[in-house]
């Protein structure tokens, strides 16, 4: 089935409703404790699941950016909608005596889904949206981050009401059909018959070139020691929280504000840097992280929750200012693939970071770990502040 689309504001709205349903990625610490129970599986080895999602996300952005930079995005969309909800029907019917199967299932098969479809609707909207590249970017990732906010209490009380199988299956096949409906909508500009969309005449780089410049390795890097902070605590709002004296509720009251908080992060930064640019979006929101994780070290009650939701702000802010800059730096013809290889730093340090966290803090204690943290930022504004991004190219009319 083929749908002519001739409104950008429609594909803008088509994918930030795909981005939403993808969001489940960042919902593992909702399903790991009912999960966890359901299987007779030991929490710690479910928590792994988290990380194995994030990287078979990054995978899912690297391949189906290829793909539809190769081909287009309606059929990569539509693939990584089918590849998402079969992850999420399969993990319904995981038997008890084989929970590691949760692996293959929610975290490989439903995280390499999610990245295939979070790369096809970031990539596309910044084709039909050359004039707002950081507008259009933040409503996308914007989505992508408050699924938490939409989700998590319909599946606390789905888990609670019907239980793990058949919320997973409710989840599979909601998305499924939703994801699947929204991916007919989504194409490429056709310059010559969109008259009334803008268009940008900067170069193209392939991924080739890319690799070659000197800016690729700064913006990946800079990506790479910017996000450990939230890595760090994403396993740890509601434990360490209560550690620090916030009680049950209130700490888990601070996990919805960090969905709220990464929501705002992507949309606001967004805005921010189409008009003081993205390497002074990038400076602000390393410097509230740098602030945040050494503030971490002694923070309790009510600083705490502000400290995390800041890194969250932050980290939601990256999302869409890093997807921007990679436009910007290297054009949107390949963004697909280009930005896939750039969030390679995102997905190594979704795994390096949680582990030297781990090590660190053998003895109970984290200050460690939000030094660790802290370092990188220092490390990240180093590397920023030699990256030269291209001032904004103004767009024609085609």
């Amino acid at each position: 089935m083929k749908v002519v689309v001739k409104n950008r504001y429609l594909i803008l709205v088509m994918g930030m409703i795909i981005q939403l349903c993808a969001g489940i990625i960042y919902m593992w610490s909702v399903f790991k404790g009912p999960v966890s129970t359901h299987l007779s599986w030991d929490p710690a080895n479910a928590a792994i699941t988290s990380s194995i999602m994030l990287a078979a996300f990054v995978l899912g952005i690297i391949i189906g950016g290829r793909m539809q930079d190769k081909y287009s995005p309606s059929p990569v969309a539509l693939a990584g909608s089918v590849i998402l909800g079969l992850g999420m029907i399969l993990s319904a019917f995981t038997p008890q005596s084989s929970p590691w199967l949760i692996y293959v299932f929610y975290g490989v098969i439903g995280g390499f889904g999610v990245g295939c479809v979070y790369t096809t609707t970031v990539s596309v909207v910044q084709k039909w949206f050359p004039d707002r590249r950081g507008f259009a970017t933040g409503m996308m990732v914007g989505a992508f981050g408050f699924s938490l906010v939409l989700f998590a209490p319909l599946t606390k009380m789905l888990l609670a009401n019907w239980g793990v199988p058949n919320t997973f299956l409710f989840f599979g096949i909601l998305f499924f059909v939703i994801c699947s409906i929204c991916s007919l909508f989504l194409k490429n500009p056709e310059v010559k018959q969109q008259s009334n969309t803008p268009v940008s005449t900067q170069k193209q780089f392939t991924t080739k070139e890319m690799l070659r410049t000197k800016e690729f390795y700064l913006v990946t890097f800079s990506m790479f020691f910017l996000l450990p902070a939230y890595f760090i605590l994403n396993p740890l709002f509601i434990s360490l929280g209560m550690e620090r004296g916030l009680t049950e509720n209130l700490a888990a009251f601070g996990v919805m504000l960090t969905g709220v908080a990464s929501a705002s992060g992507r949309l606001l930064t967004s805005w921010f840097s189409d008009y003081a640019g993205r390497k002074g979006a990038i400076v602000l929101i390393t410097l509230i992280t740098l602030v945040s994780a050494l503030v971490m070290i002694f923070a309790e009650g009510v600083l705490f929750l502000v400290c995390i939701a800041a890194i969250a702000f932050s980290f939601g802010g990256s999302a869409s200012v890093y997807a921007a800059t990679a436009a910007d730096l290297f054009g949107t013809k390949h963004m697909g693939f280009n930005y896939g290889c750039i969030m390679v730093g995102f997905g190594v340090s979704a795994l390096i970071f949680p582990i030297i966290s781990n090590i660190l803090s053998s003895i109970g204690v984290y200050t460690y770990s939000f030094i660790v943290a802290a370092a990188g930022c220092i490390i990240t504004l180093i590397l920023v502040a030699y990256l030269k991004i291209p001032r904004k190219v103004k767009p024609t009319k085609a």
